[in-house]
């Protein structure tokens, strides 16, 4: 039972004793004797006024305040406690922690805030977290000791480019697909006996071309676009590919911005050592009057893994 259904039992126990009822009731069960008054004005009132609506376990304004009201800097102290750790897919609403809700909570009660780590719990909910296990990141035998060094540069660098209003993207060449009736993972509801019919085997067709979708991230706006070609993963399709996003998004969300920064990965089209993509920025980059910067992630690196969504 709530608050409510207590309170109303207690107070109909008492009054089917008679006198003396609340007093035996309130000693019988350690119900507080105003409690069970207040039960007893709740049940004259039924047939004289409409009740209270039954979802309501006290009046409007009762009970406690919520400790982000008492505690109105709570939130952003919790907050500002985790995002530095923070991880996670930048095309999911998602975050994860690493950092445990009683860990927290002892850092939040250092800084003078009285919570409990139950709250801590919620609190990280209503915030969008939500609870990982461990995942296998490390790449071994490439970390170098400058690795959360590099990463925390790039982080620096996008949140200050965010922080101006400027557009920030991550590229990446997304997982080639083959065209035609070949199968696909998952299931759609068809008439019973009744499957869609494909290829018993997975064989390109050599007369028609492999997709290539080219993905763009924009952090800024949380939206992403997808350019897919035909041909090659190449440099020049790289570029095509950001000079689209340009085109039909980002100018259109950024009119003002004379400045563009590319997160990339090290390999690839997008490749830090290729001559090709550089100079296909460069073409970009004067046609549309930007000043564009490319911050690489080190060898080795899934960005999508890694640092631009801490910001």
């Amino acid at each position: 039972m709530n608050e409510r259904s207590r309170r109303l039992w207690a107070a109909t126990e008492a009054r089917a004793i008679g006198w003396g009822g609340v007093s035996q009731v309130a000693a019988s069960i350690g119900m507080a004797r105003n409690t069970i008054a207040a039960g007893l004005r709740e049940l004259k009132r039924r047939g004289r006024r409409a009740e209270l609506d039954r979802k309501r376990v006290r009046r409007p304004g009762g009970g406690r305040k919520r400790l982000t009201e008492l505690q109105p800097k709570l939130a952003n102290k919790l907050e500002a406690l985790v995002e530095p750790t923070t991880r996670g897919d930048p095309q999911s609403p998602l975050r994860w922690t690493t950092l445990s809700v009683r860990k927290l909570e002892e850092a939040l009660r250092k800084d003078g805030f009285t919570v409990s780590y139950r709250t801590v719990a919620n609190l990280l909910k209503k915030l969008n977290y939500t609870l990982q296990g461990h995942y296998k990141r490390s790449e071994g035998a490439v970390d170098h000791k400058d690795r959360d060094a590099q990463f925390r540069y790039i982080n620096d660098q996008a949140a200050a480019q965010l922080r101006a209003g400027r557009p920030v993207i991550s590229v990446d060449t997304k997982k080639k697909e083959l065209v035609g009736p070949y199968k696909n993972a998952g299931r759609e509801w068809r008439p019973k006996g009744d499957p869609i019919e494909v290829l018993m085997h997975d064989f390109p067709d050599p007369d028609v071309p492999k997709a290539v979708p080219y993905g763009i991230y924009d952090i800024g706006e949380n939206k992403g676009w997808v350019n897919v070609g035909m041909s090659a993963d190449t440099a020049e399709f790289a570029v095509q590919s950001i000079r689209q996003w340009w085109r039909y998004m980002g100018k259109p969300h950024y009119p003002k911005s004379r400045r563009l920064l590319i997160c990339a990965d090290s390999g690839g089209s997008n490749g830090y050592r290729l001559l090709l993509w550089k100079r296909e920025l460069q073409h970009f980059a004067t046609e549309e009057k930007l000043t564009v910067t490319v911050c690489h992630f080190p060898p080795g690196t899934s960005k999508w893994n890694k640092i631009e969504h801490r910001l």
